[in-house]
C-alpha cells in the first residue's frame, strides 16, 4: 500500500501551504478532476435511492450548535466563536443541525415519510496540529452527508438501504472495509445529565443500539462492539479502513439519533391525524471526499479506476504529421465527456509517452495509417491493444466503460465493439 502524502503530491493532485494553513491542503487540477468524479457518483447514486439534495450554510448561529448539542459536549472540536452584529457565528462542525432546520421548514405527512436529504457540504474541525496529516487529518472537509427522517418502524429497514448503498460505493471504488464497529456508549455511561458525555436517556440509547445490531445481523456482516466510541446523541456503525501504516480510521458511518428530532421539535402528521416525532438517520456513504481520495490513492496507487481517473485517455501521435488528426480524436473524446489529453510528439520518443503515460486507463496511438483512414488503436493500462478501428465506436466504448460498474449502460454494445 502506498502513502497518500508522498503518492499525492508526486501525482500533482494535491498540496498545501503554510500561508493557507496546516490541515488545509488545496486540490491541483488532477485532484480536483477525481473529486469531482467522486461527487458526481456520490449524487447520482443517492438520487437513484431517493434522495433529495439540498445545499445549507457553513455557518450558523451559536444557539443552533447550543440546541443540537454539540456545544456542550463537542465544543472542543469546534472554531471559537465570531462576534458578528452582536450575534455569535460559528464554523459547523456537522451538517445534522441544519439538515433537521431544513426538515423543520415545511409541515410533513407520514405519506411523505421516509425523507430523504443529502449534501456534499463543508465542515470544519479545530484539529490539533500534531495530529494533521495530508488528506486523512484535515481542518476542513467536504462530507458526503445525508440525513433520512422517518418513522420508528421504518429505522431499521433505511439503514439497512444506506448500509448497502455504502458496499455498493466499496464496489465501485475498488476498496473494501478492513472491519465493522457497532460503536456504543461507554460501559455504566449516564445520559441526560449535565456532567455526561452522552444526551438523551437510557431507553432511547438502547433502542437505537437494538436497531443497529439487527441491521448488521441481516446483513449477515461480522462485526465488534466498541464501548465508547458512540457519538453524543447516539449509537453508530463505523466502517473503518486501514492506511498505509496500518492505522486504522472510519470512513462510512451509520447513525440513529431520537435526540435531535426531540431538540429541534421535529414532527409529522400520521394516519391517525395527530403529531409524531420522526426519528433522524444519519449516514455518510464514503465520509468525507478528502479521506476518500485518501485512500483511494493508497490502493490504487494512482492506477485509478477508470471512472475516477484524472486522465482516461491519452492520445499519442506518432509524430508530427498527426498532430492535427490527434488533435482532432481529442475534441471528439472531450464532446463526450472523456477526460483526455495530447500527449505532443515533440515530447519525447512514442516508447517514453507511453511509458510517462501508463496510469492512464486508455492511450490511443495516431500513426500515418490511423490518421489517413480515420482510425484508432487503443492500448489499455494493463497491456491489452486493440487494432486500429473506426474512431467513433471506439471513443463511445471509452465514454461507457469510464462509468462506474453501477452506472454503466449498453455494455453490451460497447464489448461488442471491443472484441
Amino acid at each position: 500500500m502506498y502513502d497518500h502524502r508522498k503518492l499525492g503530491r508526486e501525482l500533482g493532485l494535491f498540496d498545501s501551504d503554510p500561508l493557507i494553513g496546516a490541515g488545509l491542503p488545496y486540490w491541483l487540477p488532477a485532484g480536483a478532476a477525481i473529486r469531482q468524479a467522486l461527487e458526481r457518483y456520490i449524487v447520482e447514486v443517492e438520487r437513484k435511492a431517493g434522495y433529495q439534495q439540498v445545499y445549507s450554510p457553513v455557518l450558523g448561529k451559536r444557539e443552533l450548535y447550543e440546541i443540537s448539542g454539540h456545544w456542550s459536549k463537542y465544543s472542543d472540536d469546534m472554531y471559537p466563536p465570531m462576534d458578528i452584529g452582536g450575534e455569535q457565528i460559528v464554523l459547523r462542525p456537522s451538517l445534522c443541525p441544519h439538515h433537521a432546520l431544513i426538515y423543520r421548514s415545511r409541515a410533513h405527512s407520514y405519506r411523505e415519510l421516509p425523507l430523504r436529504i443529502s449534501e456534499l457540504g463543508g465542515q470544519y474541525r479545530s484539529e490539533l496540529s500534531g495530529v494533521l496529516g495530508g488528506l486523512t487529518r484535515v481542518r476542513a472537509m467536504q462530507l458526503n452527508d445525508g440525513h433520512i427522517f422517518c418513522s420508528l418502524d421504518q429505522v431499521a429497514e433505511e439503514a439497512g438501504k444506506a448500509l448497502e448503498l455504502i458496499n455498493q460505493a466499496y464496489r465501485d471504488l475498488g476498496i473494501s472495509a478492513a472491519r465493522y464497529l457497532l460503536s456504543l456508549p461507554a460501559e455504566g455511561a449516564k445520559f441526560g445529565e449535565p456532567d455526561s458525555k452522552y444526551v438523551g436517556d437510557a431507553d432511547s440509547w438502547a433502542r437505537a443500539a437494538g436497531l443497529l445490531k439487527d441491521v448488521l445481523d441481516n446483513a449477515g456482516i461480522d462485526y465488534e462492539e466498541a464501548p465508547g466510541e458512540a457519538a453524543f446523541y447516539g449509537p453508530k456503525i463505523d466502517i473503518q479502513m486501514e492506511d498505509a501504516a496500518g492505522r486504522e480510521f472510519s470512513l462510512s458511518t451509520i447513525q440513529v439519533d431520537f435526540h435531535q428530532p426531540a431538540a429541534f421539535g421535529l414532527e409529522y402528521i400520521g394516519a391517525d391525524g395527530n403529531k409524531h416525532r420522526p426519528v433522524m438517520v444519519h449516514r455518510a456513504i464514503v465520509g468525507s471526499i478528502e479521506r476518500a481520495v485518501a485512500h483511494l490513492i493508497e490502493v490504487h496507487g494512482g492506477a485509478f479506476p477508470a471512472w475516477l481517473a484524472p486522465v482516461q485517455l491519452v492520445v499519442l501521435p506518432i509524430s508530427d504529421n498527426e498532430e492535427k488528426a490527434a488533435a482532432e480524436v481529442v475534441r471528439r473524446a472531450m464532446d463526450r465527456g472523456l477526460r483526455v489529453e495530447l500527449a505532443h510528439a515533440d515530447e519525447g520518443s512514442l516508447g517514453a509517452r507511453i511509458r510517462e503515460n501508463r496510469l492512464a486507463p486508455y492511450q490511443a496511438v495516431i500513426g500515418a495509417r490511423e490518421a489517413a483512414d480515420g482510425l484508432i488503436a487503443v492500448r489499455q493500462r494493463d497491456g491489452r491493444r486493440q487494432d486500429p478501428a473506426e474512431i467513433s465506436p471506439i471513443l463511445d466504448h471509452l465514454r461507457d466503460s469510464c462509468q462506474p460498474p453501477s452506472l454503466q449502460h449498453a455494455a453490451s454494445r460497447s464489448e461488442a465493439v471491443m472484441s
